[in-house]
């Protein structure tokens, strides 16, 4: 597959979902530019990486959907990707009993995504602030960013700027920072 990165959405929306689409809809609409890049579904590292290298000099993150051990909170937690998750790192900071992964059905519920995909602008589809986000410190520190629009077919690159000022006020979402540990 030829991995290049382009500007703005797809020329059409055949052969992609809606959740995809509402996506680019609604950054279009935002007026927040953004790249993408197109690509089989990213299933190794070795992959992870090839795509990386497109969309540098992006920060690459791992989203992670957790929840508390109750299932009453739920969190997607931004993180570099060369940095490790340790609940005990996090619950502390955002005072909360032990986080752990959240079943499927809720990412599917609240964030309207399925595992492989989760991604900020996931956000947009949780109009009732089930999930709080939660962002290392250092990705913020970074001028851009990726994330997939919803499915993991696609990535975009992004202004980090844009993502945690325009996008975030649009989709009624607030952040928390956290400082992770690296390895």
């Amino acid at each position: 597959m030829d991995m290049k990165l382009r500007k703005g959405r797809p020329l059409t929306s055949e052969g992609r979902l809606e959740k995809e689409i509402r996506v680019y809809d609604l950054l279009d609409k935002l007026g927040i530019p953004y790249e993408r890049v197109d690509h089989e579904a990213a299933q190794t590292m070795e992959a992870c990486q090839q795509i990386d290298r497109v969309l540098a000099p992006a920060v690459i993150c791992k989203n992670l959907f957790l929840c508390n051990t109750q299932k009453t909170k739920f969190y997607l937690l931004m993180i570099r990707e060369d940095k490790k998750f340790k609940t005990k790192e996090i619950s502390h900071q955002i005072g909360s009993a032990r986080l752990s992964f959240a079943p499927e059905e809720f990412m599917a519920e609240y964030l309207d995504i399925s595992p492989g995909s989760v991604s900020v602008m996931g956000l947009m589809n949780d109009p009732d602030n089930h999930v709080q986000l939660l962002v290392d410190e250092d990705v913020l520190k970074a001028e851009y960013f990726g994330c997939h629009p919803c499915i993991n077919t696609s990535s975009l690159r992004l202004k980090t700027a844009d993502v945690f000022g325009t996008f975030l006020q649009a989709v009624h979402h607030d952040y928390i920072v956290v400082h992770l540990e690296g390895e």
